[in-house]
């Protein structure tokens, strides 16, 4: 009975195709509303600056200097491809734009200090940026 008054109200129908659609959120009066979903490109440069970051770490585990310096050019490259595609009405841009920009200048730091240094020197600014990136992926709403 349930079920059939909620076919008679009309909200039914609404979250049947709601549920077909990818995105339709129902709010608390049963009305239905798109949730903005993240730009493909800026996910997949916010997924690419996650992986080289995350690896950029992990190789500063291990002791490699030159994988630190490959993918801290790579994490820079996508933060700057991210900072371009930004729009201004983005939500969480300020903070997202903040926190790219350290990515952009800890990676810059990585690159001065060099892969002739102990890989242990070069691990302290590769965490900076790694948290720097995780902080603008949040912001934008592009972590997982």
């Amino acid at each position: 009975m349930r079920l059939f008054s909620r076919c008679r109200s009309g909200r039914l129908p609404v979250i049947a195709l709601c549920g077909l659609i990818v995105g339709c959120v129902l709010t608390n009066d049963g009305m239905a509303v798109w949730a903005a979903q993240p730009d493909q490109s800026l996910q997949e440069a916010g997924d690419s600056l996650k992986v080289n970051v995350e690896d950029m770490v992990a190789h500063g585990g291990m002791g490699d200097a030159k994988a630190i310096l490959h993918h801290c050019g790579e994490a820079s490259r996508y933060a700057e491809s991210i900072l371009k595609q930004l729009s201004n009405s983005h939500p969480g841009r300020d903070e997202s734009v903040t926190s790219l920009n350290e990515v952009i200048r800890h990676c810059k730091r990585v690159s001065e200090i060099g892969a002739q240094a102990d890989p242990g020197v070069l691990l302290n600014p590769a965490i900076k940026a790694r948290t720097a990136a995780r902080s603008a992926l949040k912001s934008l709403g592009l972590a997982k």
